[in-house]
């Protein structure tokens, strides 16, 4: 009796294969992005991180929803994010654009540009991780990497669809760099949005809203989740700035 109790209170060895599975498809995406942008092909090398971002998007949803929420989930997530959101995006926007500040003054500039972008994703991920269980599951603290990486990923996207190089504008992709990876390491609070989707009632509008939202981005899908995603990563200091303005207001009265 005491050997087939011990036998069920065994913990399972196996993995639920769903929610891995998409978490193992965005780490291909990324994985896929640094082999395309290793061959000179930076438009589809943005795609592919996007495309890993939507993947990852739905691997928390599907372990939540179906109960399978696994602590070796999470961290395989956190490694997978590591590589898609951090490597890969740091390795495109280098190859194609800031490789290219090759002056005796600040010719390392580039790839050190691009690995405190990477730095910053690393220190991201393990503040998440350490803080998951505490924090408010409504906001994040600092930028998420997806999110990071969706602004340097659809950057490249517009500006090589528009006939950019890398070296015409490595000023503004040093600049989204910077930003991207202090904002992710920053305090700024950037909404979740881990509450839609639930069975909380939202309006009508709001339903009208998102079907107008997708067509609007049906239309020109570069464009439209570059400008998403560089105003949500402004919404964190933006509300950071309105906090301290309305308390400052309350103060004078």
């Amino acid at each position: 009796m005491v050997e087939s109790s011990e036998v069920r209170k065994r913990p399972s060895r196996g993995i639920y294969l769903l929610p891995n599975l998409f978490t193992t498809s965005a780490l291909l995406a990324g994985f896929y992005s640094i082999v395309l942008a290793y061959n000179g092909e930076y438009h589809n090398a943005g795609i592919a991180i996007i495309v890993a971002m939507l993947l990852d998007g739905f691997d928390g949803r599907v372990a939540r929803m179906t109960n399978t929420s696994t602590p070796f989930g999470a961290e395989y997530d956190s490694m997978a994010d590591m590589i898609s959101f951090g490597m890969a995006p740091a390795f495109l926007i280098y190859t194609w654009s800031l490789s290219s500040l090759t002056e005796p003054y600040y010719g390392q500039l580039g790839w050190v540009i691009a690995f405190v972008y990477t730095a910053c994703c690393g220190l991201r991920l393990a503040r998440f991780n350490v803080a998951v269980g505490t924090a408010d599951k409504r906001f994040f603290q600092g930028l998420a990497c997806p999110s990071a990486a969706a602004v340097l990923a659809s950057f490249v996207w517009v500006m090589t669809g528009m006939e950019f190089s890398g070296p015409d504008v490595v000023g503004l992709a040093a600049i989204l760099t910077l930003f991207t990876g202090v904002a992710m390491v920053s305090t700024f609070t950037y909404y979740s949005f881990k509450d839609l989707g639930t069975n909380r009632k939202v309006p009508f509008a709001m339903l009208l809203g998102l079907l107008l939202l997708f067509v609007v981005t049906a239309v020109d899908p570069g464009k439209m989740i570059l400008i998403a995603s560089v105003l949500y990563a402004l919404s964190g200091p933006l509300y950071y700035l309105f906090r301290i303005y309305r308390k400052r207001a309350r103060q004078a009265h």
